[in-house]
């Protein structure tokens, strides 16, 4: 297929940073040196130039029936702009978006890249949406065709499918079609309804990107309203995959990756989408019920040269294997805990940039090697965990087998990362530096230097579709986007968050606080808590609600009422025989009881005021998930909806205090 991207790279004039136009186009935030000048491009361009340069590298790989299937980068761009032709053969229109709802596949990232060529947003649902969440962005996106992975998916289409009037069909990518109705496509079908499309029909939509345009919309999760649609442009996502792939040295045509994470978040599309076509790098796919358990096996089997994980991701790595050296021989035991030792000592003299300790070489070939191998990170050269605070216990733990994980911070309108902390330049704790060719300034800051965190780069997106007051809102007067976020630098130049303003507690005595280090301190001195939320918003005095670690079943995500082996672990060190969150609420255990009391004293002691210690708490019966609504798609804790379904149990604390 002979297409063309010439004049596609062109920067249409523009007088404005940002625009909440579908069809808008912004001035792009260039510098005079370093990557800030690079030259604009865009998605189409990259993909195209990556798939004439590496044709017969290995592009993508997802096992079906126990048989790797997978695609070079030839059939991987023959394959887009097939879709592409498809999409406009089904009606969708310039500008208008293709929503796409269902685990991570090769179809996701075909119909992802083969709208934007078609010349429409591609747009990620996430999969655990309810039909009216999907409603939604359908409707705010204007999609005129909906890709789902399965009938459940499909279900939720065809329940709102008449409150979409731009919805023109659906395209299901995965088993039979189970409903036969006019205009749902299996995907097969989807696949040759464009064969009637020409070449130059598809060129006329690629002739219409250029690198100051929207090429993709991320749906915010909408943790405290509906969700916003984040528009990110052409030179968003090649800039930043750019230099993410620089900053990390990823080597043309050898990267190995694995598809995990939700594709409706930025994130999870830098890793398997953005920089994989900037790159040539090759993409494996895990199964869909990889947090539930099969990821590791995965992992095992693919072994990428690089791994980014959520926090909850890599605190389940941690209890898997705490609990498989628990059942180690006294001698393994020993050398374990004298390897973790070195290693820690390591990682923060690599951190200070001095000499590894006596025993390193030892060490890394006794336990270091043994532990990655088992994770199946054996070939990982960096370790990175975002979307969400990472708790110090963890990051200690990786740090002690020798895996310095790196923290990301950003923000779907930042393109995702902002600052990072790479290799050879990170801090325990820290975000690390400004992503190469951005800048941070801290808007009004406090005695201490914290203040709003503001950033300013090409990474920065163009704006919220159709929703100019909000627009308003994450600029400042000078065009900097503010994050919400509190943060401060220390003498080196790193980032420290320290708090959301938007999460802040004012109690009644006007003391602000921060929740998040509280309920940290929390769970590092209880290992049995698994969730926690800080209570006091003009309150007078701070609470908190306790969820105990209980099992989850795989298939709904549901947690139980029974504790985890490590938790039953730590009710019997202390003398308690509970087995049950029930155990432990409605027979009120005293010494777990008692236990946790200790752990909040403990937690409390490093506190700056008494107005920043807890002074009454509650186990709550079952612990926060997201079938149950507490937590987002990525685990982010949803405060709102917490304080709203558990409304008796916090008016309780501060109706019995007034009693007294």
């Amino acid at each position: 297929m002979n297409l063309s991207t010439s004049g596609i790279d062109e920067v249409i004039p523009a007088d404005s940073w940002s625009t909440t136009k579908r069809d808008g186009t912004v001035k792009i935030r260039m510098g005079t040196k370093g990557n800030q000048a690079d030259k604009p491009v865009t998605l189409i361009t990259v993909f195209k130039k990556t798939s004439e340069r590496a044709p017969n590298h290995l592009a993508l790989a997802v096992k079906r029936d126990s048989i790797w299937k997978k695609w070079t980068y030839k059939q991987y761009y023959a394959d887009v702009c097939a879709a592409a032709k498809s999409f406009i053969k089904l009606g969708l229109e310039a500008y208008h978006g293709v929503g796409i709802l269902g685990f991570n596949s090769p179809e996701w990232l075909i119909s992802d890249l083969g709208c934007i060529f078609a010349g429409g947003f591609a747009t990620g649902i996430y999969a655990t949406n309810t039909p009216e969440a999907v409603e939604y962005v359908a409707k705010h996106s204007e999609a005129n065709v909906l890709v789902v992975e399965n009938n459940q998916q499909l279900q939720k289409i065809l329940k709102v499918w008449p409150n979409l009037p731009c919805l023109r069909a659906v395209v299901q990518y995965t088993g039979e079609v189970a409903e036969r109705k006019d205009n749902v496509y299996s995907w097969e079908e989807f696949m040759k309804v464009g064969k009637d499309v020409t070449d130059q029909q598809l060129q006329e939509r690629i002739n219409l990107a250029r690198p100051n345009k929207c090429c993709t919309l991320i749906y915010t999760s909408g943790t405290t309203g509906d969700p916003k649609g984040v528009m990110l442009s052409h030179d968003n996502v090649t800039w930043t995959a750019s230099c993410i792939s620089k900053l990390f040295e990823f080597n043309f045509g050898s990267e190995v990756l694995a598809s995990y994470l939700p594709l409706s978040h930025i994130a999870a599309q830098l890793n398997d989408i953005l920089i994989p076509v900037t790159m040539a790098s090759a993409v494996y796919f895990a199964q869909p019920d990889a947090l539930k358990g099969s990821l590791l096996g995965t992992l095992q089997e693919v072994r990428p040269t690089g791994f980014f994980g959520v926090p909850r991701v890599w605190e389940k790595f941690y209890e898997g294997i705490k609990i498989k050296a628990r059942s180690s021989g006294a001698l393994k035991k020993k050398i374990g805990m004298w390897a973790k030792g070195v290693g820690l000592k390591g990682s923060h003299a690599m951190m200070n940039k001095q000499s590894m300790p006596f025993g390193w070489g030892l060490a890394n070939t006794l336990v270091f090697k043994k532990a990655k191998t088992a994770l199946g990170l054996d070939r990982c050269r960096f370790f990175m965990s975002g979307a969400a605070p990472i708790m110090k216990e963890t990051l200690e733990f990786f740090y002690s087998l020798n895996m310095q994980l790196h923290e990301v911070y950003g923000m779907s309108e930042s393109t995702g990362p902002h600052t990072v902390g790479c290799n050879e330049d990170f801090k325990i704790c820290s975000v690390g530096h400004n992503f190469p060719g951005s800048e941070t300034k801290l808007a009004n800051p406090d005695e201490d230097g914290n203040g709003e965190i503001c950033m300013w780069g090409r990474h920065v997106f163009m704006g919220y579709l159709n929703a100019p007051e909000k627009n308003n809102e994450i600029f400042d007067e000078e065009n900097w986007l503010k994050t919400g976020d509190l943060g401060k630098h220390d003498a080196q130049g790193f980032l420290f968050i320290t708090g959301r303003i938007k999460e802040l507690i004012i109690t009644a005595g006007g003391e602000n606080i921060a929740p998040v280090p509280m309920e940290d301190a929390v769970k590092e001195a209880l290992p049995c808590i698994n969730n926690c939320m800080l209570i006091g918003d003009k309150r007078k005095f701070l609470s908190m609600i306790l969820c105990l670690k209980v099992n989850v079943d795989a298939d709904t995500a549901e947690p139980s009422n029974n504790l985890t082996t490590d938790c039953k672990e730590w009710c019997k060190s202390i003398g308690s025989e509970a087995t049950t969150v029930e155990d432990i609420i409605d027979k009120k255990d005293a010494v777990v009881l008692k236990a946790i009391q200790d752990g909040i004293d403990r937690a409390n002691a490093k506190s700056v005021s008494r107005a920043a210690k807890v002074q009454k708490w509650s186990i709550i019966p079952r612990d926060f998930s997201i079938p149950g609504g507490e937590l987002g798609p990525t685990l982010k804790l949803r405060r709102p909806v917490v304080t709203k379904m558990y409304k008796k149990t916090i008016d309780a604390f501060y109706t019995e205090a007034e009693e007294k």
